[in-house]
């Protein structure tokens, strides 16, 4: 038996991008992420057809993990009337027949990203020009401080009693999302939303305790975390979604960095979604080919915990780098997902990996099918 086993040689390894990874109870069959990209089309919260074939579609197109848009834990939370939300119990339904549509029909987990506006909610539909609403389709905006994001409204300083009901929409938001079988959930904290506006001294004045040194600042988000963490299903992850940088002189560090990654690790957080910007108006992005991923190595390799990093990631062959460098231990693709859904099948073709599945619906445009 040996020999008949060396005679046919070496079991193929396939590439980094293509191999398993675990999370807690979570088992990813690859590591390619479809990022959570905001569609604007849910009806007062509630995700209608298009989220199930946008999901559905990238799910079956090979992705390991699918991340829903910025699902917001209340209505004055939503950055646009056409946001997704999960804050009354109408949501529950559609977003249980996507996550059972995905679990049916792909190998796919699929996680919700929990989120909060904050200051820079109350917009119109990014086609509609995207500007701060105005007349009575407005609604009141809040901060960690009053601080204005560039031209937008002032927001009103979110109070104490506010942050608790806050974080107790956050717990409920996580708990229905249990009930929708939800794989993971994800607590964005990043790009000048509500939580980030905490975490960055550029966006938090405040005198109160939540305000300050980055252990002051960092409070309120630990706060919920915890919340959220509790109530959560141990054996299920949680990921959290930072803006690493602010792109300004002002803001977050190295130093800061590393430690907002091992403040969240401490607290239990299983994977941290490395983002950058959308803090303030000003800011001076770097751009260029997977721009955000030195964030996600340094947060990785410094602070000890896992990382994903996004930001202009066009194709296997970059994630694949990434991966074998040791900068993230997954690889999250927004665009390109937009632009093929398939984007993880038509990646396993080109590398000739045969254990990636394919849904038996689609077996018959597989590559190794069609040279037989």
């Amino acid at each position: 038996m040996a020999k008949k086993r060396a005679e046919a040689g070496p079991v193929p390894v396939a590439p980094p991008l293509f191999q398993p990874y675990a999370l807690r109870g979570m088992q990813l069959a690859n590591r390619l992420v479809v990022s959570p990209m905001c569609m604007y089309s849910c009806d007062d919260g509630t995700p209608t057809d298009w989220q199930l074939v946008h999901l559905g579609s990238r799910a079956v197109g090979g992705a390991g993990l699918v991340i829903t848009e910025a699902t917001h834990v209340s209505a004055q939370g939503r950055i646009t009337p056409g946001c997704a939300g999960i804050y009354h119990e109408k949501h529950l339904a559609p977003w249980k027949r996507v996550v059972d549509f995905v679990h049916a029909h792909s190998k796919a987990r699929i996680g919700m990203q929990l989120a909060h506006a904050g200051r820079k909610a109350s917009t119109d539909l990014p086609w509609l020009g995207g500007k701060p609403l105005s007349g009575p389709a407005a609604w009141q905006t809040i901060g960690a401080s009053a601080i204005a994001y560039g031209q937008y409204p002032v927001p009103r300083e979110i109070t104490l009693a506010e942050m608790a009901q806050v974080q107790a929409a956050f717990v409920q938001g996580a708990k229905w999302a249990q009930q929708c079988g939800f794989d993971m959930i994800e607590l964005h904290y990043a790009h000048g939303y509500l939580m980030s506006s905490f975490i960055s001294a550029l966006s938090n004045r405040r005198t109160d305790g939540y305000g300050g040194s980055l252990e002051a600042r960092m409070r309120y988000p630990l706060e919920c975390f915890a919340a959220v963490r509790q109530a959560w299903p141990d054996d299920k992850p949680i990921s959290v979604r930072i803006s690493a940088t602010e792109w300004h002189s002002q803001g977050l560090s190295d130093a800061d960095r590393v430690q907002i990654g091992q403040m969240l690790r401490d607290a239990g957080c299983d994977i941290i979604d490395c983002s950058a910007g959308g803090v303030v108006a000003d800011q001076q992005p770097v751009y260029g080919r997977m721009f955000q991923a030195p964030f996600s190595d340094l947060i990785r390799n410094e602070a000890g915990i896992a990382t994903m990093t996004v930001g202009n990631i066009q194709s296997a062959d970059q994630g694949n780098t990434l991966l074998l460098s040791g900068r993230a231990d997954l690889i999250v693709m927004a665009r390109p997902h937009l632009a093929d859904p398939y984007t993880m099948l038509h990646a396993a073709g080109d590398y000739g990996v045969e254990s990636q599945y394919w849904p038996p619906q689609y077996l018959a445009s597989k590559p190794s099918r069609r040279k037989g």
